[in-house]
């Protein structure tokens, strides 16, 4: 795919929509933080419903220190993986309790100390919470960019490489929530939904699908 073909792409999705947000409910840095973390391997509703809960009752680090691994057990076992994640958390909150003052640093390699957070939550923190230029790479902006031929390689890490190296500077804060969003609803991993899409006539895949097919 050229230069000209993927501004055209992103200016799209600009344009359809200027301010995109991850469908993560949180109002702090450190509620991202737990709700990203909670939600690998599971959706982001059923992050939300349990957050919901949590967060009314417990938000900040030493809050949910206080509960234990049991009590936070209560509000996330309708998630997936909730008993390794329930410790992953309680042992962060120690951590920035005892190291960074009870606060989510705005920093790779202090968030990526943390049990629980890899290189995608770390990048989803620092661009979604702190407005950094970051791409996360889930498994809907991998499909994406490499089914529309926008960004190709064959891990998560090569497709980031390439996405930071291909996305204008303009684009780089919004371009990952684009690309999940149209992962989530549009670009589809069984059946895409070619005909409803709004970069369909740009889109380098030769396998589209309609409706009437």
């Amino acid at each position: 795919m050229n230069t000209e073909k993927r501004r055209q792409i992103l200016e799209i999705f600009r344009d359809n929509n200027p301010h995109p947000e991850t469908e993560l409910n949180f109002s702090s840095p450190f509620e991202l933080l737990v709700a990203v973390t909670l939600s690998a391997q599971a959706t982001d509703v059923s992050v939300n419903k349990a957050t919901d809960k949590l967060f009314p009752v417990a938000n900040t680090a030493q809050a949910i220190y206080d509960l234990g691994v049991d009590g936070l057990k209560e509000y996330i076992k309708t998630i997936g993986l909730y008993n390794n994640k329930a410790i992953n958390v309680i042992k962060a909150c120690k951590i920035l309790i005892d190291e960074h003052q009870g606060e989510v640093p705005e920093n790779r390699e202090a968030l990526e100390a943390l049990p629980g957070v890899g290189r995608k939550t770390a990048n989803v923190v620092l661009n979604t919470a702190f407005g950094w230029p970051t791409i996360a790479i889930d498994t809907h902006i991998f499909r994406v960019a490499n089914r529309t031929k926008f960004a190709m390689g064959k891990n998560v890490d090569l497709v980031e490489e390439k996405m930071l190296k291909v996305v204008p500077k303009e684009f780089k804060v919004d371009v990952h929530h684009w690309f999940i969003l149209h992962g989530r609803y549009t670009c589809i991993a069984r059946k895409p939904r070619c005909g409803s899409c709004i970069i369909e006539h740009l889109c380098e895949f030769k396998e589209k699908v309609y409706p009437d097919e």
